[in-house]
């Protein structure tokens, strides 16, 4: 067992790797004849091996001598088959990398060539249909053509026509391209319509822009009213821009007549056009309550109005309050019609002008005065009462309030009440009886001014005061309390008749006296003020101490307006232009004033 294992082992060894390479077969045959032989033939063997060796070597030698030329042929055969083989190898390893690229193009060919044919397909198809497709491609054109020769009817159906097309074929670039430029001409034509709104245009007109931008449906209802409101908002502010400011008067004159006329006729193109009636059927969603737009736009209209005309008011219109009082009543009394009647509000700013104008007035004339005073002397004070000459007086027209003419004798008093008068006269031009409270207050403080200066002058004098000057700074108190303070009085109630007040309280006349001096100067006072430096005298009631009465004279209330629909309607009958304001009432009638003035150029005779 041991010797067959050694065996095996050998054998295996023997054979080795190259039993499995080329000649196996013949090596194990021969390992297998070895292992038969005996000792002595194996002995033999390496001596036969060589000899089989060199037996062959000679052989091929010998073949190698006799047939070199067909070796050589064969090798230089064999050495061009195999650079021929290799050349293969690497033009099909080249042809191998190159066929994906082939493969590539052929499929690009394949659809290159099928776009061809369906281009060909589709340019035989447009050059068929060629005047459809050309209408189409010329929209744009046609549109833009449209818009700016105003041919907005057509405009608009083109316009239809597009979304129609858009609808069907969105997907479509040239389509796209398409619906792009007409909506650029539509937002053009949207433009001059809106455009046209802001200039002078007519009812009509009107009707058919509104009608076209509805048609456009880019606004809702109410965005619709707002963009008509500002638009004509717009044309107006343009019209009052181009009134000039430098006169307030005539600004303010233009601005109420271009307001009266421009606005009224905004108001009645929006009711035109727009309907503020209730549906019949309510809707599901609670609707915006679009009245309210126009109803909000007249009042910020009419709150600009009434800014405009405090501030031109403010900067002052002479004498002329009473002509602008009537255009803006009458102004107020057209926007009635239309539910927009302002003329309440209109009494309080005219109110406080005129009572800021009496204000200044008095204010200066007491600087007037208190400058007269500074250089005034007694012994210069004409002696009219003592003098045989008498001064010649001025007829008093019908009337007419004759002032004290017993002031002239003292200048600085004549001034003052002429100041006074003046004020006076350009109050009766527009005068509330309401100012009747503020009025007499202002102549109060002023009179009070006026007292505190005479008594400056007294304390400034008073130490070289002669008896003849005494006597007359007397007769200058005298006057000043007994003559000019009751007269103020007498046209106070000419300008603030108690009747009127009284009516306008809600109470008799005779009770008037229940709610204190309205409307009248407090002379006690004044002489409460002035007592020190007169002497003593008995108490008497003073003149215009002693309660107001009514009398006679022309009352001079503030100047309401009349009956202006009557008037309207006579004026149309007469051939009037209706809408017109009546005739203006600041020219003053020089027949018929109120106060008169003293005559500070009469010369009164000196004894």
């Amino acid at each position: 067992m041991a010797a067959a294992a050694e065996e095996a082992r050998l054998l295996a060894w023997l054979r080795g790797p190259a039993a499995a390479g080329p000649g196996g077969a013949e090596l194990s045959a021969y390992v297998a004849e070895l292992a038969a032989l005996g000792l002595a033939e194996l002995g033999r063997e390496p001596a036969r091996l060589a000899a089989e060796r060199a037996r062959v070597g000679a052989e091929t030698r010998r073949l190698a001598f006799e047939h070199y030329r067909a070796f050589i042929r064969s090798a230089e055969c064999t050495g061009r088959a195999g650079r021929g083989f290799g050349g293969i190898e690497s033009r099909l390893g080249s042809l191998l990398e190159r066929l994906p690229a082939l493969q590539d193009a052929c499929r690009n060919f394949v659809r290159d060539a099928e776009a061809i044919a369906c281009s060909r397909r589709m340019n035989s198809l447009t050059l068929n249909r060629h005047t459809e497709i050309l209408e189409i491609l010329e929209i744009p054109q046609l549109m833009d053509t449209c818009v700016r020769n105003r041919y907005y009817e057509e405009a608009l159906e083109l316009a239809a026509y597009v979304r129609r097309l858009e609808k069907k074929h969105s997907s479509i670039p040239v389509i796209q391209g398409i619906v792009a430029e007409v909506r650029q001409s539509t937002q053009l034509m949207l433009t001059e319509l809106i455009q046209q709104l802001r200039t002078n245009i007519p009812l009509p007109a009107c009707l058919r822009v509104i009608g076209y931008l509805r048609r456009m449906d880019v606004f809702t209802e109410a965005e619709l009213r707002i963009k008509f409101l500002q638009a004509r908002d717009a044309w107006l502010r343009s019209i009052q821009a181009s009134i000039p400011e430098d006169d307030p008067y005539f600004h303010l004159t233009k601005t109420v007549e271009a307001c009266r006329v421009h606005l009224f006729d905004i108001v009645t193109q929006y009711r035109a056009i727009f309907s503020d009636e209730e549906p019949l059927l309510a809707p599901e969603q609670p609707a915006l309550n679009e009245g309210a737009i126009f109803h909000g736009w007249v009042l910020q209209k009419v709150s600009e109005f009434l800014q405009v005309l405090e501030r031109d008011l403010q900067r002052g219109v002479g004498g002329r309050l009473d002509s602008l009082l009537g255009q803006c009543m009458y102004f107020g009394l057209s926007f009635s019609r239309v539910g927009a009647d302002f003329r309440g509000q209109l009494a309080p700013i005219f109110q406080r002008v005129a009572a800021a104008t009496f204000s200044k007035a008095v204010e200066e004339a007491v600087e007037k005065f208190q400058e007269e005073m500074n250089s005034y002397t007694l012994i210069s004070a004409p002696a009219v009462l003592g003098s045989a000459a008498a001064v010649p007086v001025p007829t008093a027209q019908p009337g007419t309030l004759q002032p004290p003419m017993v002031l002239l004798d003292f200048p600085p008093l004549a001034c003052f009440l002429n100041s006074l008068l003046v004020a006076f006269n350009d109050l009766r031009l527009c005068c509330p009886i309401a100012l009747a409270q503020d009025v007499a207050s202002c102549l109060q403080d002023a009179l009070g001014k006026v007292t505190k200066v005479i008594l400056a002058f007294h304390r400034a004098e008073e130490a070289a005061f002669s008896g003849r000057e005494q006597e007359l700074f007397v007769q200058f108190c005298t006057a000043f309390l007994e003559d000019l303070l009751p007269y103020l009085n007498r046209c106070l109630q000419l300008l603030f008749p108690p009747a009127q007040i009284a009516q306008a309280l809600g109470v008799p006349p005779a009770q008037l006296q229940r709610f204190g001096r309205l409307g009248c100067i407090d002379v006690a006072a004044i002489r409460e003020l002035l007592d020190p430096v007169l002497p003593a005298r008995e108490a008497e009631p003073l003149p215009g101490e002693e309660e107001p009465v009514l009398l006679s004279a022309v009352p001079a209330a503030a100047p309401c307006p009349p009956q202006e629909e009557e008037k309207e309607k006579k004026k149309e009958e007469e051939g009037a232009v209706p809408g017109e304001p009546p005739a203006a009432q600041g020219q003053e009638d020089p027949t018929d004033p109120t106060v008169g003035a003293l005559p500070l150029d009469a010369s009164p005779a000196v004894s």
